[in-house]
């Protein structure tokens, strides 16, 4: 696709804060039709700039009172298994494979103190593991989007 103009990135930052925004309120606030407005969001879609849209539950709200981060050392070989246990893991909620020291970055969300600790346990048999617990969570942020070279 080609580089994002300034109205497409208006459009991203519009549906990031409020996905469920229609076609004709994105169209008001960047200028455009509705038309307009929901064949560009139909591109973004196409493109695979817009992966999909979603509810965020509060995690508290349906009894997930704690919210940890976990680290975990592993090796090449154990890689494969540890992502798929992660997959197959509901407390797990995301996963990230980073550089440093540790392998995977874990963000769990579970019911109770015993609930973690199974997890935890789970998952140190690929390694040593890091558990931090979420002191407080602040709302995510919009990506940025880059700035078109062309507008």
């Amino acid at each position: 696709m080609e580089s994002l103009d300034k109205i497409d990135r208006a459009i991203l930052e519009l549906l990031q804060t409020d996905g469920r925004l229609t076609g004709a309120e994105v169209g008001r606030r960047v200028g455009l039709s509705q038309p307009a407005a929901g064949a560009r969001i139909q591109r973004l879609e196409k493109h695979g700039i817009i992966t999909g849209y979603r509810a965020v539950v509060a995690p508290a709200a349906v009894g997930l009172n704690i919210h940890a981060v976990i680290r975990l050392r592993t090796t090449q070989s154990q890689l494969p298994q540890a992502l798929s246990l992660a997959t197959q893991t509901p407390e797990v909620v995301s996963t990230l494979r980073v550089t440093g020291e540790d392998c995977l970055l874990f963000d769990v969300h579970c019911p109770h103190a015993e609930r973690l600790e199974q997890v935890v346990d789970s998952l140190a048999r690929y390694g040593p593991v890091t558990t931090s617990l979420v002191l407080r969570s602040y709302p995510p942020k919009s990506l940025p989007t880059a700035p078109s070279t062309t507008s």
